[in-house]
């Protein structure tokens, strides 16, 4: 098998606008806007990766986002080095959190905040010896 290398997530968005100011905002993405075969597109770049946004238009043929917990990719993560900054800044932001600031196990703090379409993001933070 040849070596893999991450190249991008893809987000459905009814909204790709709302979806990129979201990431925007509350994680300080990168937004990018370009055209492509003549409409225009918006990327995202976030803790060293690329996040496509592709637009869904009423009556597409595309399933509801699911709600988490659930089976399949649950969530993204991102690590961060200080989860107690980051989650004081996220709550005065009015981010929607699905699992507050805690730690479930020693070393390692997290947190799960619900982004748009129902997106689960978490942020966490292992110290050295978990890295």
């Amino acid at each position: 098998m040849p070596q893999l290398t991450f190249d991008h997530i893809h987000l459905r968005s009814p909204d790709p606008e709302a979806t990129a100011a979201w990431f925007e905002k509350m994680l300080g993405a990168e937004v990018i806007r370009s055209m492509q075969q003549g409409a225009p597109r918006i990327d995202l770049k976030l803790g060293g990766q690329k996040i496509f946004i592709m637009p869904v238009a009423p009556g597409d043929a595309v399933n509801p986002a699911p709600v988490t917990p659930c089976q399949g990719l649950d969530h993204f993560g991102y690590f961060v080095k200080d989860i107690d900054k980051a989650f004081a800044e996220l709550k005065a932001k009015g981010a929607v959190f699905t699992q507050e600031l805690q730690m479930p196990r020693p070393g390692i703090k997290t947190l799960f905040l619900r982004g748009p379409q129902g997106v689960s993001v978490e942020l966490l933070e292992r110290d050295e010896k978990y890295r």
